[in-house]
């Protein structure tokens, strides 16, 4: 399929396909990823009801997506035929508790029959999926994001949801996803309400190596997007980086007494890309 300018996700919004009402509201917040949800968030004598609406949320805007149920499911099977039937171009399909890359590769082939250049997410949140999370994070083209599922994920093995308990599964989801080039978010954060905690955990899913994190209110995109844009002072810091690698006929830079290596002048460039893509730079 055709390349396409991948948007920014810092923060995605998950609205219930329920409460369409609620979609307005969540767009309103400059969410840079509104999710409409048709798994979890719906109960099943619901979901048939609540199919053609979330369907029809897809109109092509890159900011919107769509958490279907399980392709393991009878759902979730329906939910992608109706996907498929409608066809539409842009946006996100988010793909839930996957466990094998088969799973990707047939949303791809159906997507692709087709006619579709919707993108794919993969929520990994079982102990089987964190297992077969590299394959899934190279098993096509069309993904462009993993989403850490830690209250599943909790669940399934056992753990309590902290963050030491659950270290080694968030490291390894970020090494499959950024090792395959993917946006990799982190779990929501339930106490909502709490915006100081939000922003505090943002930062934390930010210095830990994700690219962004999931929400379930919309007063959280704000301190969710804030932890994830480039400040001013880390802007600059990129811009003197970029402009001694320019000026550096070698190749190789030297700035502040500090020999500057491949790794970080690649690093650089990719937060200037996100503030510009952002809109800080």
């Amino acid at each position: 399929m055709p390349e396409t300018a991948r948007p920014v996700r810092r923060a995605l919004l998950f609205t219930p396909a329920t409460r369409l009402a609620a979609v307005p509201k969540g767009l309103e917040s400059g969410v840079d990823c509104l999710c409409l949800d048709l798994e979890d968030a719906v109960p099943p004598d619901q979901k048939v009801a609540a199919r053609p609406g979330a369907i029809a949320f897809l109109d092509g805007d890159p900011r919107k997506a769509l958490r279907i149920n399980g392709l393991r499911t009878r759902a979730g099977l329906a939910d992608l035929a109706a996907v498929a039937n409608a066809a539409p171009q842009g946006g996100l399909l988010l793909l839930p508790k996957v466990e094998a890359s088969a799973e990707l590769a047939l949303a791809d082939a159906i997507l692709t029959e087709a006619g579709s250049d919707m993108r794919l997410g993969a929520l990994i949140e079982s102990a089987a999926g964190l297992e077969e999370v590299a394959a899934i994070a190279r098993a096509t083209p069309r993904l462009e994001m993993l989403l850490f599922g830690a209250v599943d994920l909790a669940a399934d093995l056992g753990l309590g949801a902290g963050d030491a308990p659950l270290a080694y599964a968030r490291s390894r989801v970020i090494h499959a996803g950024k090792g395959a080039g993917l946006q990799v978010l982190d779990v929501p954060e339930l106490a909502f309400r709490d915006l100081d905690q939000v922003a505090a955990r943002a930062q934390a899913a930010r210095e830990f190596g994700f690219t962004g994190k999931a929400a379930i209110h919309p007063s959280n995109v704000v301190p969710i997007q804030a932890a994830f844009t480039p400040s001013a002072a880390e802007i600059a810091e990129a811009r003197r980086v970029m402009a001694a690698h320019a000026a550096a006929p070698s190749g190789l830079v030297e700035l502040d007494g500090r020999l500057i290596e491949a790794p970080v002048i690649r690093a650089m460039q990719a937060r200037l890309e996100i503030a510009a893509a952002a809109g800080a730079a």
